[in-house]
């Protein structure tokens, strides 16, 4: 017995200082829900750890993937796993899990994408300053202008005003900043706005079904994470509507709105994999900070386009 215990406890030592004396970085990625679009972060920000040397497959990182399927206690959850491991760096995506991992820990670096800044996202401190292990990518509401005034640029009103329609997430900071943005834009364009609040996307069904019965021209799918997520809900009750959609999310092009100028999901996640792995190879922070996204793009969906009759200036590129 005292053998057996004996060599237990040296098992487990050997277990101990094997774990504690191994280089190999382990990644905590949370994404806060299931959607397509939001999915080219993950594997934009993989790409690029797999580029600079760091590839679960060869062994060089340990990855630990979890989606909290749109569930907020789940996604807590999540994050504070992450935390007691601990892992390396959490990769946060998009704003609901960059929020929660701030929220968290103050210690492990969090690498942040399809997320506005951190002002946007009301993380910084009384000072004005963002957390000390917020990295990765943001982004403002600027582009949104560029999006949002194209519209009367490509759609004429059915009659007298040009009438756009939104939904909005009144509980995500960054939604409700872009619904202010958007009421001042339209205010300042001659354009009447008629915008609804959801509250999740069970409701989005309803409240689209809604805005639609209003005589809008045009619906905007704005930066919110609700809009994401329910995205073919939208699309679909649109075009029964025969009713086009704008958006700044380029993402969303692909998946059948009609036109978006925004960055590109892909290439935001690959920009703050870029950074997480310079955070790897150096195994320090010094030198890193949050920035912004580099790539923006003018896209239009070409079959959309087709089917309302629409033409899109000349520098916006088709999708493939």
């Amino acid at each position: 017995m005292k053998k057996w215990l004996l060599v237990s406890g040296l098992a487990l030592s050997m277990a101990c200082n094997n774990q504690q004396n191994s280089q190999v970085p382990v990644i905590g990625f949370a994404d806060a829900f299931q959607d397509n679009t939001i999915e080219q972060a993950r594997t934009g920000f993989m790409d690029a750890l797999g580029k600079e040397g760091f590839d679960e497959k060869k062994g060089t990182i340990k990855l630990i993937y979890r989606n909290a399927q749109g569930n907020i206690p789940t996604l807590t959850q999540i994050v504070k796993y992450f935390v007691s491991q601990p892992v390396t760096l959490i990769a946060a995506n998009p704003s609901l899990s960059s929020i929660t991992a701030v929220q968290n820990t103050k210690d492990i670096p969090i690498f942040m994408m399809v997320s506005p800044t951190p002002t946007l996202m009301k993380v910084n401190d009384a000072s004005g300053q963002p957390p000390r292990n917020l990295f990765g990518v943001g982004e403002t509401l600027d582009y949104i202008d560029t999006s949002f005034l194209l519209i009367p640029k490509v759609v004429k009103p059915k009659s007298g005003q040009l009438t756009v329609g939104m939904i909005y997430n009144q509980s995500e900071p960054q939604s409700v900043e872009s619904m202010d943005r958007i009421r001042k834009l339209a205010a300042a364009n001659n354009i009447s706005l008629t915008a609804l609040p959801v509250n999740s996307t069970a409701d989005v069904q309803l409240v689209t079904a809604s805005l639609l019965s209003k005589n809008i021209d045009v619906f905007f799918a704005n930066p919110d994470n609700i809009v994401f997520e329910s995205f073919e809900t939208i699309l679909q009750a649109c075009n029964r509507k025969n009713i086009p959609i704008f958006t700044s999310e380029a993402g969303l092009v692909e998946r059948g709105a009609l036109a978006a100028f925004g960055a590109d999901i892909y290439q935001w996640g690959y920009q703050a994999g870029q950074q997480a792995a310079q955070f790897l190879k150096t195994k320090s922070t010094n030198g890193l900070h949050w920035e912004m996204v580099k790539i923006r793009k003018k896209v239009y969906n070409p079959s959309v386009a087709k089917k309302f009759g629409l033409n899109l200036p000349s520098d916006f590129q088709p999708v493939q």
